[in-house]
């Protein structure tokens, strides 16, 4: 929403507004990810809360101007708290004909449309299916204002000077592209120039090239007479402390490292590179002075019986893939379940099934995750609500992994795992702490038992080596308290049911159930994981309507919140909106008996706010 203009730089109207939704897109080499990040940075560093989603094109080297080689990066930045990256984009500056014809339905109506009009020639046209130029479409663009700018040669005018080929030339485009934006939004290029000269310090002719083209662009802004408003966005009324950008992969490398310095425990990565959930090892590969180990393994067998050992060595113990890599997992879960080993199994969940949407986001590894084991095989599952809730559920899943001798699964998504938001860097002191206690047997104690349990049905964790404890563990089935091997009939439903039972007393150590709204009413929102930003905005929406709607968001799936049933019985419908066909439905409606209805989304894309207003709408008014 927009206040009164005022005269800006250069005698231009400035205009205040709430919130702004911005787009760049363009081929892969265009620096479009780039771009987008720097554009957060700036507005995290000025103060405004921030919301993006990352789109990258499914083809590693997509041929360049194909609609399939388009990638793109979303931003919403605001004065007051948001929860998505938006649902209408105000600016969109697409790069070439593709990005232009694959992101267009997405600009609102009077939105800014900025375009590279030199990439609109014959051949870029004809890779993106167009028959003519539609920059030459007066009617069909007369919707948006169009700003026509011949990105790549001014940006081969700016560096001139310098001696670049043509080819390194154009590639600085996209900085020009920032500029302007910068220009346009009244953000402060200096983070930008900064990050420049600290990436580049080694190519002097690259830091200048770079800054010539974000400051040209940022001048093309200022002295076009086709740009007569640029607009400004006030810092949020966040609450105060220490606060940076962080995604959520990011935030999980973070969780998992202080808890292990909470813990005062060694940390250990084994994983094989799979998108969306690389990210982790990475971010893990550059804190090897908080004492962690990280083991890039030959393929996904082999990274989860690593971590497998690494547990039994006395370790914290993590590893991370997506689907793909979590079933070829399954069995190294089981082999963890039954020999009563800590450890953690992120799943960044993408489209599939097999290779799929690799990099697009869905959330349908619910039925994997809590069922696909041979066996009944039953394992803790979190799954945090945002990039920022990563840090804290990271936490969370090793602190059950260790209290309840139990593998943990922690279910992201590539929503949450490439999406940045600002982050509030918390004291240690508010740091719950994590105990690991390992077995030390003393002279003239009785002889050790693996499988003595304690109030938490949780089995001792020994150190190998550590005298009078020797100990078997291993895959077959085994008598509790000794550990021996049995395969009686009535060990194997005793030790079936005790593990079982374990997981499902978890529920009397874990937060109860809330919700925001309402605490009874017409209808109830449940979500899970990524899903968390759109529901929630939806809900508080309608709910300022008029409307009796309630929304809770649940961390903790398996086991469920101890209270969740009974709060379902206060509302008169339930509804759950799922980027999947249905899966956490089934599981509610067959653990409540109750009859819960769906909104599902399988298109590799998060909902809009709008898509669950509608629903919302729809069963409120339906008799």
């Amino acid at each position: 929403m927009a206040t009164t203009d005022v005269p800006g730089a250069n005698g231009k109207l400035s205009e205040q507004l709430d919130a702004v939704v911005i787009r760049f897109c363009g081929d892969s080499g265009d620096g479009m990810q780039l771009a987008g990040t720097q554009f957060t940075n700036v507005s995290a560093v000025f103060g405004n809360d921030v919301s993006t989603l990352p789109d990258f094109p499914a083809e590693i080297r997509a041929p360049a101007g194909t609609l399939g080689g388009v990638s793109g990066f979303q931003i919403c930045f605001s004065s007051s708290d948001i929860f998505t990256p938006g649902d209408e984009v105000d600016t969109l500056v697409a790069m070439n004909p593709a990005a232009l014809k694959t992101n267009i339905a997405d600009l609102k109506r009077g939105g800014t449309l900025i375009v590279n009009e030199d990439a609109f020639e014959k051949s870029n046209l004809s890779k993106a299916g167009y028959e003519s130029n539609p920059l030459d479409d007066e009617e069909s663009l007369a919707p948006y204002q169009v700003q026509k700018v011949p990105m790549t040669s001014l940006t081969r005018d700016a560096v001139a000077e310098l001696g670049l080929s043509p080819r390194e030339a154009e590639r600085c485009k996209n900085f020009f592209a920032m500029g302007l934006v910068y220009w346009l939004y009244q953000r402060d290029a200096t983070p930008t120039e900064e990050w420049v000269k600290t990436k580049f310090a080694k190519k002097p002719e690259l830091v200048d090239a770079n800054l010539k083209a974000l400051h040209a662009g940022f001048n093309y802004g200022l002295t076009t007479e086709a740009i007569t408003v640029h607009y400004r966005v006030d810092p949020a009324d966040l609450p105060p402390g220490n606060y940076r950008k962080v995604t959520g992969n990011e935030a999980l490398a973070f969780g998992f490292v202080t808890a292990a310095k909470l813990a005062g425990k060694q940390l250990f990565y084994g994983g094989y590179p799979i998108t969306p959930a690389s990210d982790i090892l990475h971010e893990l590969s550059k804190l090897k002075n908080f004492d962690v180990v990280t083991f890039q393994a030959e393929d996904e067998i082999a990274a989860i019986t690593s971590v497998v050992g690494a547990s039994y060595a006395g370790d914290l113990a993590i590893t991370a893939s997506s689907g793909p890599g979590i079933a070829l997992k399954g069995e190294g879960m089981g082999l963890a379940a039954i020999m009563e080993l800590p450890l953690v199994v992120v799943d960044v969940q993408r489209g599939g099934p097999s290779t799929g949407l690799p990099t697009k986001t869905e959330q349908s590894d619910l039925y994997m995750c809590m069922f696909g084991r041979n066996g009944d095989c039953p394992m803790p599952l979190v799954a945090p609500a945002s990039p920022a809730d990563c840090f804290e559920m990271a936490q969370e899943a090793l602190r059950i992994a260790v209290e309840f001798m139990t593998p943990v699964l922690l279910l992201s998504d590539g929503y949450i795992a490439n999406g940045a938001e600002p982050w509030q860097i918390p004291e240690i002191s508010s740091l719950k702490p994590i105990k690991v206690s390992h077995e030390n047997k003393q002279q003239g104690d009785e002889p050790f038992m693996p499988y003595l349990r304690d109030e938490k049905k949780a089995r001792p964790w020994v150190v190998p080596g550590t005298a009078g404890c020797e100990h078997r563990v291993g895959g077959l089935e085994k008598l509790d308290v000794t550990g021996n091997v049995n395969y009686s009939p009535e060990n194997h439903q005793y030790m079936t049911t005790l593990r079982a039972e374990k997981i499902a007393g978890i529920a009397d150590f874990i937060p109860e159930q809330t919700v925001e709204g309402p605490e009874s009413g017409d209808l109830l929102v449940i979500s899970w994981g990524g899903t968390y930003g759109a529901v929630r905005t939806a809900v508080k929406q309608t709910i300022q309507e008029g409307l009796s709607v309630a929304h809770a968001h649940i961390r903790y799936l398996n086991p469920f919140p101890k209270n969740l049933g009974d709060l379902i019985k206060r509302y008169k419908k339930v509804l759950i909106p799922e980027l999947n066909t249905g899966q956490l439905r089934m599981i509610i409606r067959g653990t409540y008996l109750a009859d819960a209805v769906g909104l599902n989304k399988v298109q590799g894309k998060p909902f809009l706010i709008s898509e669950v207003k509608q629903k919302i709408r729809e069963m409120i008014e339906e008799k």
